[in-house]
């Protein structure tokens, strides 16, 4: 068995490992992780005096990346909820796409975002959304979430410019435009299989759990925040997120405000900005003060018992 092959099936042994750890003897996923993880470098060869400063590089930089990214998400989604702007999307969707379609909606959605963003971008931006939206249906959240997660996760493994299919397209020399192309023509369809059709099976054998916690409590009096503010807050770091890449590796990499692009379309500079963006079109622009803007902040990441 050549290398590359061996590699394969002991990383496969691996993923094996982690489900029947995890589902069967019920430990938990961060122990089992770390075992599958430390016997996976052992097993590969891997020095053992370094296996245990490169596991924890490792989990510190993807640690601190998503950190940033959900904390930002979640005080955007927080100011999303409170201001009535989650509302008053989850009103223009349901009417656009019907109350029995709005899985069709919630994917339809996920495809649109997720295009620029990474999938975790993209889940912390909508799930606010869905949230509202599945509670404004009395629906269980995952009849939403599913197809949500279906489209987002079609448009991450599959179309440029994500790393997963940039990376094929440049080791197989295809093209750009040719694979965009046949990822719609095969990732539409799968993400409408695990996505709405999969939660309309599945979701229903779940039980009546409803999403709870997300009522607006601070938005002032008033009708709902405009759907054009609303939405151009959200698609914000989505819209600098397409710009750093246009920055990255489009036409504007060779030009001296490459770099720069790329600085605010990464996606903490852009989660940031529309942090900052929404405390003013969804706060202070609505009559909140600083007051209760700050304590928004501090109530997005509520303690946990």
């Amino acid at each position: 068995m050549t290398p590359g092959a061996l590699l394969l099936v002991e990383a496969g042994a691996a993923v094996a490992i982690l489900i029947l750890l995890i589902v069967r003897v019920r430990l938990s996923p961060f122990i089992a992780l770390i075992l599958v993880s430390l016997g996976l470098a052992l097993a590969t060869g891997i020095p053992a005096g370094t296996i245990v400063k490169g596991f924890e590089a490792g989990v510190g930089g993807a640690l601190g990346h998503i950190a940033l990214v959900v904390g930002l998400g979640t005080i955007l989604g927080k100011m999303m909820i409170e201001s009535g702007g989650a509302d008053r999307i989850a009103d223009t969707v349901i009417r656009a796409f019907g109350e029995r379609r709005a899985d069709w909606a919630a994917m339809t959605i996920a495809l649109i975002v997720g295009l620029p963003v990474f999938f975790e971008v993209g889940f912390v931006l909508l799930v606010p959304i869905i949230l509202v939206v599945a509670q404004r249906l009395g629906q269980h959240p995952l009849r939403l979430g599913l197809p949500m997660a279906a489209g987002l996760s079609v448009v991450h493994a599959m179309v440029p410019p994500h790393p997963a299919a940039m990376l094929a397209t440049q080791a197989y020399h295809a093209d750009i435009g040719l694979t965009v192309l046949l990822a719609a023509l095969i990732g539409i369809p799968t993400a409408a299989i695990a996505g709405p059709l999969y939660a309309r099976l599945i979701v229903p054998r779940l039980g009546p759990t409803m999403p709870t916690g997300i009522a607006r409590a601070g938005a002032p009096a008033g009708s709902l925040p405009p759907f054009g503010m609303t939405m151009a807050t959200l698609l914000l770091p989505v819209l600098l997120m397409l710009i750093g890449s246009l920055g990255a590796s489009g036409p504007m990499a060779a030009f001296p405000m490459g770099p720069f692009l790329q600085f605010i379309g990464s996606p903490v500079v852009a989660l940031l900005t529309a942090v900052l963006v929404s405390y003013w079109t969804l706060g202070l622009a609505r009559g909140l003060n600083l007051d209760t803007i700050q304590r928004f902040t501090t109530n997005a990441w509520p303690p946990r018992r």
